[in-house]
């Protein structure tokens, strides 16, 4: 086998491998609801059972021996794990008081605060594309969030849902940036050490006289640890091996689709109109910082002759590279 056939199946399986953990991501909602729970409940389960599953994969795989931490790695591994259990609270919370669709696509404006923090705490640039794509994110959001004037009454909790969405985006973007500096550990192993932490972190916050009611709710508990934290993570961390970024990004959005359709299928929720004209805006503006696309057309080049004794290159269609 050549090495391009190897590499080519290699990326086929990849994309397998997270198309599959995006869909499984997208039913994280329903298992949610369907557990009945407080979200701090739920998500001190999700850690509990989480962490049994990823210990458990560490130990057979061998990844605790020279495992790569440092003091410091592993203090930034735990820090970002208080951001990532907060997140999941706060866009749990999100789902009971907006709906799962409208939690998720709200959700997926990670990438921008990813770029906004990076800004304000490493002085990152921001460049003029980004800051365009982050002006279009931000019009995707307004039309998604469809808020109307009875969302302002003392009774509505829909804005209060659209917070949290936001403010677990921020978490999620805040826990990015300081994950992907713990360099040389197997991601599997910082999972692990933040679902670990959450465990303690959250206990104060959940209510454990209230597990003796959750009866059928433990399974879907149980699946939220072992399911979505385990198997989902397993299948994500080993496709980033497999796969370029620009497909990583491409196929991040099966997530918000497949909790779209089951938000629909499941619960008869649907978005209006005027929310989905402005989720293909997040959409596009997500891939656009990702991927560094422009918003303005390059100009074409300049058509010249070729220089002497050079021969023109036959137009191919394959990218070269130096």
């Amino acid at each position: 086998m050549s090495n391009s056939t190897a590499a080519a199946r290699s990326e086929t399986r990849g994309a397998i491998e997270l198309t599959a953990a995006m869909l499984l991501s997208g039913t994280i909602g329903v298992f949610v609801v369907e557990a009945g729970a407080s979200p701090f409940n739920v998500v001190f389960y999700r850690c509990v059972f989480g962490a049994l599953f990823l210990g458990l994969y560490c130990l057979i795989r061998g990844f605790f021996k020279n495992h790569g931490f440092t003091p410091k790695k592993l203090g930034l591994a735990a820090l970002g794990g208080v951001f990532i259990v907060f997140n999941w609270a706060f866009l749990f919370e999100s789902y009971d008081k907006t709906s799962i669709s409208v939690a998720t696509v709200v959700y997926h404006t990670q990438p921008f605060f990813v770029v906004l923090l990076g800004a304000l705490l490493f002085k990152d640039r921001i460049t003029a594309h980004k800051a365009g794509w982050l002006l279009v994110a931000f019009l995707g959001l307004v039309l998604v969030a469809g808020v109307t004037a009875s969302d302002f009454s003392s009774g509505s909790t829909y804005l209060a849902g659209l917070g949290y969405a936001l403010l677990a985006a921020l978490f999620y973007g805040l826990s990015t940036i300081i994950t992907k500096r713990v360099n040389g550990v197997k991601p599997h192993l910082v999972a692990l050490v933040q679902v670990l932490l959450g465990i303690p972190l959250l206990l104060p916050f959940t209510r454990l006289g209230q597990s003796v009611h959750f009866g059928s709710g433990w399974i879907w508990l149980i699946g939220l640890g072992f399911i979505h934290t385990g198997v989902m993570y397993v299948l994500m961390y080993s496709s980033y091996q497999k796969l370029p970024t620009s497909k990583i990004a491409v196929l991040a959005f099966v997530y918000p689709a497949a909790a779209m359709v089951c938000d629909w299928a499941v619960y008869g929720h649907h978005v209006t109109w005027t929310q989905a004209l402005g989720i293909p805006l997040i959409v596009a503006a997500s891939l656009g910082i990702n991927l560094g696309w422009s918003l303005r057309p390059r100009p074409a080049a300049a058509q010249t002759a070729p220089a002497a004794g050079v021969q023109p290159v036959a137009a191919s269609g394959r990218r070269t590279t130096a």
